[in-house]
Order: structure tokens, then C-alpha cells, then sequence
């Protein structure tokens, strides 16, 4: 199993907005793709929400849901039962060496994935072997370095500035987003669609979770504790970013986009 460590941890603050996440609002980009019968393998599966909605767009399909944290995994399983989705499994899976034949599928997917990985080319080479000739890899991740908000705001500069630093020093990258394209073409693709969507936090409703979420995570989650570990920030500090998320949320002029990179790739 892999050593990279995950910078969010699984805080409920983190669990809450993965529970968020559907096929419409994070992979409206793979929906032409999702055959009918296909078989799926959705890497870092998480809590299962966007994994069970891809499984009712295949119908007949299958899908495999893996994570690396077997109470994520048991997580994913309770929500497909749940839902009484029943073409859906879920397992402790590493997505550099996933237990399953060359070409078992059809579609490999990950979303916010890569971001997390010391090495995405590896992940990807992984899932072209996965899915084979004539199968597809694709991929969604937010760029840190290109979300922007208003109105301006010196906590949420300096909280992107702590998320970086962070996650770095883990060995992970960001600003994944501007990067799939150039991922993709070192793993070896060379038929690659790149798109880009967004997340967009406006209305009160969507502002003040977006930004409760964050202000939880910048003070309970893991993220805060290894900015501590690490010297990026004192627990005053992480605080005063928390009250910057929950002023900037409060703002009735408050916005907030986040951008994603998208791939499309064909071995």
C-alpha cells in the first residue's frame, strides 16, 4: 500500500462535502462516456456519493469503488446499500497497484485525486493498464493556485498560501488542475480531450457551508494538524484564517470559485 499521505484526513468537515459531490455538479464531463453495461473503476471512491451515481448512469454496469481507508470503504458500502444500488463494490484498493487483470474495464475514473499523489504519472499509467485498449482514463482536480473569491480577503490569501505549503511538503501538487493534460502525456497518452468546469459558492446556502467547512478544517481537521507539525502556522493562526472563512461567508457579496482540470485519455 502507498505511503502518500492524504492532506485532508477524514474529518467530517472533509466527509461532508465529498457526500456533496454527484455526477452533475464533478463529473458532468465523463456523463457522454458512461455507456450502458460499462464497467467502472472509481479511484479514491470516498464516501461513495458520486461512485453510486456513476453506477445508476451505467444501469447494467459495474462499478468497483476503492480507497486506501477501510472505514471510507465500509462508508461507500453502506451508502450503496442505502440507495439500493446494487451493481456497486466497494474495497481497500491502492490506486499504483490495483489487484485486478490488465483491461477489466472500461473506464477508469478519479476525481480529486491526483492532486494527493508524490507520483500521478505512476496512478495513471496504472489505470490505462486497467482499462486497455479501447478503454478510457479520466481524471477531475481543483487548482488551489487558480481559485479566486471576493471580495478580497487577507486570511483566505494567507490560507491558500498554509493549503499549499502543506500538501507540498507531503509530496503532493495543488495546483493539479493546469497539470492533467501534462500528466496524461508522460504516462504515455496520446489521445487526450482536456476541459476544464467549476464549483461556484454565491447564494447564503452554499457560501456559509463552503465556508464553515473550511474554517472547520483549518482548525480541527488534519490539514491543521500537520501545519502545526510542520511550522506553516500556529494554532492562532489557524484560527484567525477560520474567523476569515466564516467573515468572508457571512458577506452577502461573498463568491467563491474553484477550477478543475479535466482529462479525457484514451491508451
Amino acid at each position: 500500500m502507498t505511503t502518500d499521505r492524504y492532506t485532508h484526513g477524514h474529518h467530517d468537515a472533509v466527509l461532508r462535502s465529498h457526500r456533496w459531490r454527484t455526477v452533475e455538479n464533478s463529473a458532468r464531463y465523463l456523463v457522454p462516456h458512461l455507456d450502458e453495461g460499462a464497467r467502472l473503476l472509481d479511484v479514491g471512491c470516498g464516501p461513495g456519493t458520486l461512485t453510486v451515481d456513476l453506477a445508476r448512469r451505467l444501469r447494467s454496469g459495474q462499478v468497483l469503488g476503492i480507497d486506501r481507508d477501510q472505514g471510507i470503504v465500509d462508508e461507500a458500502f453502506r451508502h450503496a446499500t442505502e440507495s439500493t444500488v446494487t451493481n456497486v463494490e466497494t474495497r481497500i484498493g491502492d490506486v499504483y497497484q490495483v489487484d485486478e487483470p490488465s483491461g477489466s474495464f472500461d473506464i477508469a475514473h478519479a476525481h480529486q485525486v491526483l492532486q494527493h499523489l508524490s507520483d500521478p504519472v505512476r496512478a495513471l499509467e496504472e489505470m490505462a493498464r486497467l482499462v486497455g485498449r479501447g478503454g478510457l482514463v479520466a481524471a477531475r482536480d481543483a487548482d488551489y493556485g487558480a481559485m479566486t473569491w471576493y471580495p478580497s480577503n487577507d486570511c483566505l490569501d494567507r490560507w491558500r498560501e498554509v493549503y499549499q505549503s502543506v500538501a507540498r511538503a507531503n509530496g503532493a501538487e495543488p495546483d493539479a488542475g493546469r497539470r492533467l493534460l501534462a500528466w496524461g502525456r508522460s504516462a504515455g497518452f496520446t489521445d487526450i480531450t482536456a476541459s476544464a468546469s467549476t464549483w461556484c459558492f454565491a447564494d447564503d446556502e452554499t457560501r456559509r457551508w463552503w465556508g464553515e467547512l473550511w474554517a472547520t478544517r483549518m482548525t480541527e481537521s488534519a490539514v491543521a494538524d500537520q501545519a502545526i507539525q510542520l511550522g506553516v502556522a500556529t494554532g492562532d493562526d489557524l484560527a484567525t484564517l477560520a474567523r476569515g472563512f466564516t467573515d468572508w461567508a457571512e458577506n452577502p457579496d461573498g463568491w467563491f470559485l474553484v477550477p478543475h482540470g479535466e482529462i479525457i485519455a484514451r491508451p
